[in-house]
């Protein structure tokens, strides 16, 4: 699974690095507050397009630290709650993502019926 991660260029574009080049945290988790970037004022995004880039970003993180971890529990180097807890983030991103995905889905087709 995490080779089909690297192959989605659109994730490593947003991102601006490649999967060669960082190695997944085990705890990669997906936070409203570091996207909204209250941690500090200089990270806070300017625009709609850098919110959906890091939540991209964050979401991809959590998946390729699940998968990671996943595996390194496998091998026996990462305990069971290690391993449950970085599954149940990499989880809970992925519905976020599949949720905003159906608003965007479902505004855009709220848009095409609007009169002109």
């Amino acid at each position: 699974m995490i080779e089909a991660l690297t192959s989605l260029a659109a994730f490593d574009k947003v991102a601006g690095t490649s999967f060669a080049e960082t190695a997944p945290a085990q705890k990669a988790v997906f936070s409203p507050a570091a996207v909204a970037g209250i941690a500090g004022p200089a990270a806070a995004p300017t625009d709609f397009g850098d919110v959906m880039a890091q939540v991209a970003a964050s979401a991809r993180d959590a998946l390729r630290g699940g998968e990671a971890t996943a595996i390194a529990g496998i091998q026996g180097r990462a305990t069971a709650q290690q391993v449950v807890e970085a599954v149940m983030s990499a989880e809970q991103s992925l519905q976020t993502v599949v949720a905003i995905r159906d608003k965007v889905v479902a505004a855009y087709l709220e848009l095409s019926r609007m009169p002109i």
